[in-house]
């Protein structure tokens, strides 16, 4: 689990981990009391400060004691389902598949997003322990996948506090995709500031059924559509 000033979520969620044979926590160098939180709710805390997401998990793979990673954010909760198919997952090895796909059920707004993007949330989080993350600064992935199941059982995920919390997000996030992009070779025009943000809500809203999410549906699609502006008005002047 990849941390940062978490403090506020920490305690909750190491809490639903009493099951686990080993809970890691590797802190990015949180300036509030996360990684004492961390200690004290049972986990073995790694300090890993300045470097990527993708390389805070990396770092607690490498540490790691047993065969089957299971992958998670501080904002995150396993289902009594998931656990299940772990459990079976940890007693049948060796496995069909070497890394497996959760679903994520998400919350915001004061409801479960159910449609849009939110509502087809599939992620690998479940893998053997050779495998490693890329380093990219924004959704970062495991390396060369191609042979992945599905397990039964989902996470329970709520991304942001409040609106203002997703919001101050996203600039953070839109500044770190820029830096991948620039370093891609990716530039900027003012017509991926035009384009890209407008087919970003159309796709979320009309193509993935956002509406159906009600208001909350509107609201995301539209911040999810600023985040695009965001990210390449990030590299259209900081790098261009």
């Amino acid at each position: 689990m990849p941390t940062l000033n978490e403090a506020s979520r920490l305690p909750r969620a190491l809490s639903k981990l009493d099951w686990a044979d080993e809970v890691i926590v590797v802190d990015g160098g949180s300036t509030d009391e996360s990684a004492d939180l961390a200690r004290a709710g049972g986990a073995r805390v790694l300090v890993l400060a300045g470097r990527t997401i993708g390389a805070q998990r990396n770092a607690g793979i490498t540490a790691a004691r047993n065969h089957w990673i299971l992958a998670l954010d501080a904002d995150e909760e396993v289902t009594p389902e998931l656990r299940a198919s772990l459990d079976d997952l940890a007693a049948h090895s060796p496995a069909e598949h070497s890394a497996f796909r959760v679903r994520s059920r998400n919350w915001h707004l004061g409801r479960e997003l159910r449609f849009g993007p939110w509502g087809r949330d599939l992620k690998v989080r479940v893998f053997s322990r050779d495998r490693r993350y890329t380093d990219a600064r924004v959704h970062e992935h495991l390396d060369a996948l191609d042979d992945v199941g599905t397990l039964d059982g989902t996470l329970l995920h709520h991304p942001y506090r409040d609106l203002s919390h997703q919001v101050a997000k996203i600039a953070k996030y839109a500044q770190w995709a820029a830096q991948d992009l620039h370093a891609r070779g990716r530039r900027a025009t003012i017509w991926d500031l035009l384009s890209r943000p407008t087919w970003r809500f159309a796709r979320d809203y009309f193509v993935y059924s956002g509406w159906r999410d009600g208001r909350a549906g509107f609201i995301v699609s539209s911040v999810s559509a600023f985040s695009v502006f965001l990210k390449y008005a990030c590299l259209l002047t900081r790098f261009d």
